[in-house]
């Protein structure tokens, strides 16, 4: 619970405990260590009363509504025939999007191919006809204020 506090932290904290309750600080904290003994008692009661009336072992962590019908309520049949349609789809588009990401390699590497074969033609000073380095950009006319 206190992993991510250094010893500052938890100085400053207890420094403000101190402030906030000043002398009933003892007996706070140990009516909260209580209050989470008690808790713990409960949920411990609970858990082994239900595993008593269902008959199997359930474990605190079994209580969530998904977990306890996965392990308690379905059998490996049931779950694996929930789960085939979906599986289907899943796989299917993980077949897409792997084409998707090699067609967008390609193309980055044909780019890449093209920008550096490019790019040496004109940074070595030698144009060759048609390199496109004989090119020249057309003169940008003038515009004349007066005319309009």
């Amino acid at each position: 619970m206190f992993e991510n506090l250094n010893w500052w932290e938890i100085g400053a904290l207890l420094l403000v405990a101190l402030l906030i309750f000043g002398d009933r600080l003892p007996q706070v904290l140990s009516d909260g260590l209580r209050m989470l003994r008690n808790l713990r008692n409960m949920a411990r009661n609970a858990t082994g009363d239900l595993s008593r009336e269902l008959g199997t072992d359930i474990q605190l962590e079994d209580l969530h509504p998904k977990a306890f019908i996965r392990k308690h309520l379905l059998s490996e049949e049931d779950e694996q025939a929930i789960r085939k349609p979906l599986q289907g789809a899943y796989d299917k588009l993980r077949s897409d999007l792997t084409d998707v990401h090699r067609e967008i390699d390609d193309v980055a590497s044909s780019a890449d191919v093209r920008s550096s074969g490019g790019s040496t033609g004109a940074a070595g000073g030698a144009s060759t006809p048609g390199s496109g380095a004989d090119v020249v950009a057309p003169q940008r006319r003038s515009f004349d204020l007066d005319a309009t």
